[in-house]
């Protein structure tokens, strides 16, 4: 599957005129248009390539535009994709459903075309920026997520699907809802009054997950770090490769997982005094002068 360079979209239309109309336009404002005149057709087209955006009409014969849509939400080298949804002027019950399956913005037919044009390149532009942030996200080591309010998942980075499916065995990116245990944690924590910076954990045998809440966009996404607690094993880890003593790899690595002194000093029952002077002496042995440098050096460690 090939990502396009230059501004690409897919239009996926059963009606051959409107499908060239569109494409017309597309192409007169050098926008390279690719062009399906069915869902299959379509899928088809996005299992060789990744365009920018999708519109797609809503109703189609066989696969119609909202089970599309579900295929190309449920492919994690597509989901980042926007659509936008083209429905009669009398289908107001396809507007819901639109957006329920993953659609971001709706034209009516017959189109206005300056207006689909606007929303195109506006839904492009987003999209555009919302995978780029993403995929930094994930070079940088960082396991984030986004879900609505209701815990429904967003988007995630690659490393976030990867420690869920290997923290919870069995469960598919492509599946619509996250696994119950996650979705519960996350309920527990969109219900507390100090969401924003609270946490929750999804315990295993071995290891566990941890939820922290980090920012709440828009009015229904919520940011949410994942960090897999697996204290003995990460603190072996850091103690071989860093020369530190048990004690201060056990400090530093509960500063990478956004502990404060007084969170550390309760789970090693040592005082915040004592967590500062280990502190001072993990700057000291790796040369850094900030704990955010410490804990970069701790997530680098982890992630090798």
């Amino acid at each position: 599957m090939a990502a396009l360079h230059a501004d690409t979209v897919l239009v996926v239309d059963d009606d051959p005129e409107s499908l060239r109309t569109v494409a017309s336009m597309l192409e007169s404002a050098q926008i390279i248009a690719l062009v399906a005149n069915s869902g299959r057709a379509g899928l088809d087209i996005l299992s060789r390539t990744v365009p920018d955006l999708v519109v797609v009409d809503a109703i189609m014969p066989g696969l119609d535009g909202f089970e599309t849509t579900l295929k190309i939400k449920q492919n994690p080298a597509l989901s980042h994709v926007p659509v936008i949804f083209m429905t009669g002027l009398t289908e107001s019950e396809h507007v819901i459903e639109a957006f329920e399956v993953g659609g971001v913005d709706y034209v009516r037919k017959p189109v206005n075309l300056d207006e689909l044009l606007a929303r195109v390149r506006l839904h492009m532009a987003h999209g555009r920026a919302v995978h780029a942030s993403t995929a930094s996200l994930d070079a940088t080591g960082r396991m984030m997520m986004a879900t609505d309010t209701a815990g429904e998942l967003l988007w995630c980075t690659p490393k976030a699907e990867r420690l869920i499916a290997r923290t919870l065995p069995g469960w598919d990116r492509r599946e619509a809802n996250l696994p119950a245990e996650i979705r519960g944690a996350i309920e527990r924590l969109l219900s507390r009054s100090d969401a924003k910076g609270g946490s929750a954990r999804v315990e295993r045998p071995n290891c566990s997950l941890e939820l922290a809440i980090i920012e709440h966009y828009r009015s229904n996404e919520v940011l949410i770090r994942l960090t897999e607690l697996n204290p003995e094993r990460d603190a072996q880890k850091l103690q071989a490769q860093l020369g530190l003593t048990q004690r201060e790899a056990e400090v530093m690595l509960w500063i990478s997982y956004g502990k404060s002194n007084s969170d550390i000093s309760e789970v090693l029952t040592i005082s915040p005094r004592t967590v500062q002077k280990h502190l001072e002496r993990i700057y000291e042995k790796l040369g850094v002068e900030t704990r955010s440098a410490a804990a970069a050096m701790a997530i680098k460690v982890l992630g090798q």
